[in-house]
Order: structure tokens, then sequence, then C-alpha cells
């Protein structure tokens, strides 16, 4: 396993990561405790230090997981998770599939998302902390900044960051964060179908000494190589909500680079 560290940090990390977010909820697949501790050791033996969730993901299961399989304040692990998203009020209770939540960054909130997550975790502290889907407030809102700092000060977090999304884009966002607000990450969506606009941040990132975070990179599992024309998804699978297009246009994408794996015993997505 190769490792890079954070720049502007102390934070090394294994190059692959694992994203909890395919263990916790039941958006691709189900799994229970027992087969996701089992997954999350087996990544650990294979030399993955870096393992990226979020409070959100099926209200805190895919933070608890995590203590499951490592205990509390495991060496050598480091942990990154994201906030702002109200999992505690009465609308969490209400969610239907994949029905995005309101944010709340207020300074209570944010104090007590923290000390859940910590909880959760079973950490003294959070190694990276990401505002999660972050929108253009987080940019011009001086009060979150002002939270994390406290947080900082009080040994709640060491790093913090931001996670774009859900969709693909957030040209904007990306570029402002970059720009005017102190980031050790940002995680982007980045694969081999998916290049743009992650690649637009790359030279800006740079410039301000920012760590990019890939996140997507097999392309929602085309890039396995094991979809067909006839592939369907579960009635809780995330790509279900997809149009088919997606799928027809990205076999025929996959096809024309099979030059890439030709006399090699790999499909594109695998070393």
């Amino acid at each position: 396993m190769k490792f890079r560290t954070f720049p502007g940090t102390d934070l090394t990390v294994s190059e692959v990561g694992f994203g909890v977010w395919t263990l916790a909820t039941n958006w691709w697949g189900e799994h229970t405790d027992e087969e996701a501790v089992a997954m999350l050791r087996r990544a650990r033996e294979l030399g993955i230090n870096f393992f990226d969730t979020a409070d959100t993901y099926a209200n805190g299961r895919g933070e608890t997981l995590l203590q499951m399989a490592f205990g509390k304040n495991p060496d050598g692990l480091v942990y990154a998770t994201k906030f702002g998203y109200d999992i505690y009020g009465e609308r969490a209770e209400e969610r239907r599939g994949q029905q995005e939540l309101p944010h709340r960054f207020d300074r209570e909130f944010v104090r007590f998302a923290c000390e859940q997550s910590l909880q959760r975790l079973g950490v003294d502290c959070i190694p990276l902390w990401q505002i999660h889907n972050a929108r253009m407030n987080g940019v011009f809102e001086d009060e979150i900044w002002e939270i994390l700092d406290e947080l900082k000060a009080e040994g709640k977090i060491l790093h913090a960051g931001v996670a774009l999304g859900p969709a693909n884009g957030w040209i904007a966002e990306g570029l402002g964060f970059l720009r005017h607000r102190p980031l050790s990450s940002m995680q982007i969506i980045y694969n081999l179908f998916e290049q743009w606009p992650g690649n637009s941040f790359y030279e800006t990132a740079r410039e301000k000494n920012v760590g990019l975070l890939v996140r997507v990179p097999h392309s929602s599992g085309m890039l396995e190589g094991r979809y067909t024309s006839e592939t369907t998804f579960g009635p809780n699978d995330h790509r279900r909500h997809r149009p088919r297009s997606w799928l027809l246009n990205g076999i025929e994408k996959l096809k024309s680079l099979e030059f890439l794996t030709e006399n090699r015993d790999v499909t594109i997505g695998q070393q």
C-alpha cells in the first residue's frame, strides 16, 4: 500500500481509502453488522488506514460500525466523517429513500453533532471533519468556521474540510471554498468517466495547499466491468433511480476503453 500526507497536516493515509457509505446504508445492497465489520477489518489487514464516513449514513450507523470494527481510539487509523445534515430532527424519521435532509449550521447544533460523532466513532478527536455536501453558505458564513476553530482549539477535531455534492458539479462552491476558507481537504467526484468538473480544482487546490479526496472512483460500479444491458438493481439501490441511458451509455463507453486492458488479466477498475 502506498501512503500520502494531506498537505499542511500530519495525516498520513493510504492512497486507497474505504468509503463506509456502501456498508452503512441499504442503497448499495444490505449488509449485516457482522459482514460490515468483517470487510472493514479485512481492509485494514490489506493496508488501508483511511476510512471515510458521515453522521448521516444510516443516521449514525456508518460511524458506529467503525467503533464496532476497531474499538475506541484505534492506533494507526485516520477517520474522516462529515456533518451538516440534521439527522436528529423530525424530518429524519420521516425521510424516505434518498430524500435530502435540511442542513443546520448554528453553533448549538454543530457542537451537538460533533459530540455525537465522537461518541459513535469512539474517539477523543476527529482527524478530519467535513461539511457534508457543502453549499455556498459555507463559503460566506463566518460563524461556521469560527465554530470549527473553536472545536480545533478544544481538541475535538484536528482538521476541517468540505465534501461537494450530491451531484458532481458545484464548481462555484468548490472554488469559493478553496480560495476563501482554510481547508485541509476537499472531496470531489472523479473517475475515468467523470473527470469534469473535478479536474477544474487541481490548480487552485495545489496553489492553496489543499488535499483532494476522490469519491465514486469506480463510477458507481460501471468501471468494474460487471454490468450488462440486462443488469437490474434492487428496489433500494441508488442506481435504480438513474435513467436507463446511464447504464447503456456507460457500457458503450466501457467498450471503447477495452484497449487499456488488452492482453492483461484485469478489467478496468482492477489493479
